[in-house]
């Protein structure tokens, strides 16, 4: 069926195609990112009001927990769009391939829905539960949105490592979903992105309170407001340049050709340097800097480690290098400079137990949240470019599984505006949660909780 498809479909209706789809990706993810991080901050801060008696911490859960509704509530509008164009965009994919990725999507709308369910329980019960009771509401959220990214990222593993099924005359028999679901970029992948979530709702959360402070606004709400997101990020920051490693390390005997491609390698060998910077031109890599023997000590721990280039791949099976490698490049960069500043402030509060002084913390805090934003897009302009021209790793071209109806540039242009509109709205909506004064909390707390 997906070379049926690919005759009809014409190169601009790909490629529209694809435009959809990643716009679609991109915008989605930030919102499911958020979805991930915010439960866990605004549960922790509930919690350390609870501990501690400090009404700031949870005048915070409360304003977090009203945003994580609408964040929640557009997301799901998001979702839903990329759920249909995985159907209408692809469907030689789904035809084919449908019952092997029909697992990790089931198990996705099941850990949606506890999550919908208990978001409004801990949205409509601040004020109808006991403290306690209510706080433990927001653990099923916390674990239901992890589960969510999990069963997703799964299903993309499963692109970069297809397993679970057998091939006979080019149709799909003897399905084994589990064997799919946890292929062998399964722990390595999901890890990452759970990790790169709660960069992206830390540093973005930590940001706006920065923001406050640039203004004058010095008071504890607004310092806890900081603090407690950008802690969790910049924990979480060296634990992800780990697994980014792993990750790189596995590409080398799981995607070579897509390692080839992020380092812009021409020919397979030994003592292959590793390029900081630089574009791939008339087959080199120029204008990089180059550290010797790189490569191969960071694929084998040796520098006799053969790794093999783009020598190895014919030519039609080549992903473009330009995009991957400066893709992976920008996340690389962003994510050591993120380190950095959260190193900043470990430093700085062992010395003084206090923020860094100089205003260029809060200055670089305040764009935090937008850089890791932006090391999220590049890092899957690396996962998924860098796979292609396979939409199913060595199984399946992009080209044949695209709809063949004409005529694909429509539904880009009508996707474009309604994310317009959208993104509008978010910022409007959240605008007006910025500027509204939180009530204190229900009453009685402070009885409950004495300080």
């Amino acid at each position: 069926m997906g070379g049926l498809l690919a005759t009809a479909a014409t190169p601009a209706d790909l490629m529209a195609a694809r435009l959809q789809m990643a716009v679609s990706l991109g915008w989605h993810i930030v919102l499911a990112c958020l979805g991930v991080g915010m439960p866990a901050l605004a549960v922790f801060a509930e919690w350390r009001g609870h501990r501690t008696g400090d009404e700031a911490y949870v005048r915070l859960a409360r304003r977090w927990a009203k945003a994580m509704g609408v964040l929640f509530a557009v997301g799901a509008v998001s979702g839903t769009i990329l759920s249909f164009e995985m159907g209408v965009l692809w469907p030689g994919l789904m035809a084919t391939y449908g019952q092997v990725l029909g697992l990790p999507f089931a198990l996705e709308g099941f850990a949606f829905f506890i999550e919908a369910i208990f978001l409004g329980i801990y949205l409509y019960a601040w004020d109808r539960l006991p403290p306690r009771l209510h706080m433990l509401t927001g653990l099923p959220l916390c674990v239901a949105g992890v589960a969510s990214a999990f069963f997703v990222v799964c299903a993309n593993a499963w692109m970069n490592q297809p397993r679970g099924f057998d091939l006979v005359g080019g149709r799909v028999t003897r399905v084994r979903p589990w064997a799919a679901m946890f292929n062998p970029a399964t722990p390595l992948q999901t890890i990452h992105m759970i990790l790169a979530a709660f960069m992206v709702a830390g540093f973005g959360v930590a940001g706006v309170y920065a923001v406050g402070m640039l203004r004058g606004r010095r008071e504890r709400y607004h310092r806890i407001g900081l603090l407690l997101p950008f802690t969790v990020a910049a924990i979480t920051a060296p634990v992800q340049i780990v697994v980014g490693d792993s990750l790189a390390r596995f590409l080398a005997h799981g995607q070579p050709a897509k390692l080839a491609a992020i380092e812009g390698l021409n020919h397979t060998g030994s003592h292959i340097g590793l390029s900081i910077g630089g574009l791939y031109i008339d087959g080199q890599m120029r204008y990089a800097i180059r550290i010797p023997d790189g490569l191969s000590l960071l694929v084998g721990y040796r520098p006799s480690t053969v790794v093999q280039g783009l020598d190895r791949v014919p030519v039609a099976d080549r992903a473009p290098v330009n995009p991957v490698h400066l893709g992976f490049q920008a996340m690389v960069a962003i994510g050591t400079g993120l380190f950095l500043l959260g190193a900043w402030l470990g430093v700085a509060w062992w010395r003084r137990r206090d923020l860094p002084r100089s205003r260029w913390f809060l200055r670089l805090t305040a764009v935090s949240g937008v850089a890791a934003v932006i090391a999220l897009e590049t890092g899957w302009v690396t996962t998924e470019v860098g796979r292609q021209p396979w939409i199913v790793w060595q199984h399946q071209r992009t080209a044949d599984a695209v709809n063949p109806a004409p005529g694909l540039w429509v539904g880009l242009v009508v996707v474009l505006a309604v994310y317009v509109v959208l993104t509008v709205a978010i910022g409007y909506v959240l605008n007006l949660l910025r500027t509204q004064q939180i009530t204190a909390p229900q009453e009685g707390w402070a009885e409950v909780y004495p300080p």
